[in-house]
């Protein structure tokens, strides 16, 4: 199964991003966090296939993520 993070602080966007990946394939487990701090703390707990994170983003951006 391929892990999957989305860090994204716009739910909408992050529930559409979640559906997409959903339907393409049953075998994604996909994880969601809402800013950058949170992102971060969860890949440094788990290892993640893929991460998708958006740039601009309160408490922590990105690139800083990155």
């Amino acid at each position: 199964m391929k892990k999957i993070l989305i860090i994204e602080d716009e739910e909408p966007i992050r529930r559409v991003l979640t559906r997409i990946l959903s339907e393409e394939s049953e075998d994604y487990q996909i994880s969601e966090e809402e800013d950058g701090k949170l992102g971060l703390n969860r890949l440094l707990k788990e290892e993640f296939d893929l991460v998708l994170c958006d740039i601009k983003m309160p408490k922590m951006d990105g690139i800083d993520v990155l």
